[in-house]
């Protein structure tokens, strides 16, 4: 992955402060890989509307 797209302090502080773990640094690259994929299917879902406009109706859950 050439960019991030999660914030790094965010994602380990709320895993210390949820369960009281520590997360790897590879944990960033899979949860941008994860979150690249919901973008992709929510343009697709705007696309197929005919809008240019992604919603969170087109962001699934």
């Amino acid at each position: 992955m050439s960019d991030v797209l999660v914030v790094a302090s965010k994602i380990k502080k709320y895993i210390k402060e949820k369960a009281d773990m520590n997360t790897s640094a590879s944990t960033m690259d899979a949860l941008t890989a994860v979150l690249t994929r919901a973008i992709d299917q929510a343009i697709e879902s705007a696309k197929s509307d005919g809008r240019k406009t992604v919603m969170d109706r087109d962001v699934k859950n």
